[in-house]
């Protein structure tokens, strides 16, 4: 087997992390989030639900993207997701990485050109038999993904690792799992901390008390998480990457934390303005999550190239330098997804 000491793991093997180009890190490919499910709220939510993807339920879709059934899978949308992918090439994109595992139906064999992944998402998403697996059987899952894969197909890192708040027994084993194959293989982790601004904390004191290396672990979703200043430096001080990863969402309204206002891209923009003012340039990823039909261009939505289209210009006219952004959509990504040991 190829050592993968300084190297990355991706669907088409082994390769230097400076051939990555500009990453992606946090996206998903093939997702189905059934465990996402809001239930309607009112008459006309009722009626929506199955509502077909039209232009003049495109407003409802997007201010209730968890109600709306067919939005919550993206099975069938191959042809989509080539073109979005061939479209990301032609803007100066490379690499995408998907994070989705079990728990969110995970699909390997159908993904090209990015760096796959090994874990378990939230409690609620899981099979009772799932939830009974002891640390030492989900450590063995990630070794056996890692080192040997399915089909050929080895995963590139771990996770994202899902936790709810608070943090849940199953979480907690499935976090010192990930921490445990860390250690042992020099793999990069990426974490889905709960909706609570103490979750990324907590999550990274479990992982570094079971072996994790902070350098090479990202926390997700800091957008939905942080919407103070101070607490989100706070936890920059852990010395984790610091993802914001929901670009492209330009509406207030969270569905799955509704006491949360979901900042704008602008905002966004401006946390990690502050971040780099405050030292933190080598830590700071940015990606879309995409998780759910609407956001894809052939429903409408922005799709896996806005950052490049429209973040990165508006980032350099915000004074963020291009070598700040290289770092953020190049170095650091590259840096993560690179294997230490």
């Amino acid at each position: 087997m190829t050592s993968t000491t300084g190297k990355v793991i991706t669907v088409l093997g082994v390769k230097k992390p400076e051939n990555l180009g500009v990453v992606l890190p946090h996206e998903h490919l093939n997702i189905q989030i059934p465990s996402f499910y809001t239930p309607p709220r009112g008459q006309l939510s009722e009626q929506m639900q199955n509502a077909p993807f039209e232009m003049q339920n495109l407003g409802w879709i997007r201010q209730n993207p968890y109600t709306h059934k067919p939005n919550l899978t993206m099975e069938g949308e191959f042809d989509a997701i080539k073109n979005e992918l061939l479209f990301f090439k032609e803007n100066g994109g490379q690499t995408v990485v998907d994070n989705t595992v079990c728990g969110i139906s995970p699909d390997y064999g159908y993904l090209k050109r990015l760096s796959e992944s090994t874990g378990f998402y939230v409690h609620a998403a899981q099979t009772e038999s799932v939830l009974n697996y002891s640390e030492e059987k989900m450590a063995d899952i990630m070794r056996s993904d890692i080192l040997e894969g399915q089909d050929g197909i080895r995963r590139g890192i771990i996770g994202e690792i899902g936790t709810s708040w608070p943090v849940t027994d199953f979480e907690k084993r499935s976090l010192r799992s990930g921490a445990l194959v860390q250690e042992e293989l020099g793999c990069p982790v990426i974490i889905h901390p709960g909706r609570n601004a103490k979750a990324p904390s907590e999550i990274t004191r479990i992982l570094l008390e079971a072996g994790g290396i902070k350098d090479h672990i990202v926390m997700s979703h800091l957008d939905r998480t942080f919407s103070d200043l101070n607490m989100l430096l706070d936890f920059a001080e852990l010395g984790t990457y610091l993802e914001y990863d929901l670009f492209g969402i330009e509406v207030s309204h969270y569905q799955l934390t509704e006491s949360f206002d979901m900042p704008s891209d602008a905002q966004r923009i401006q946390f990690i303005k502050s971040l780099l003012q405050e030292g933190y340039e080598d830590k700071v990823l940015i990606s879309h999550d995409i998780h759910t039909k609407h956001r894809l261009m052939k429903y409408g939505g922005h799709g896996f190239s806005h950052t490049l289209i429209n973040i990165v210009p508006k980032m350099l006219s915000r004074d963020i330098s291009h070598q700040q952004v290289d770092k953020i959509i190049k170095c650091n990504p590259q840096r993560w997804l690179t294997f230490f040991k």
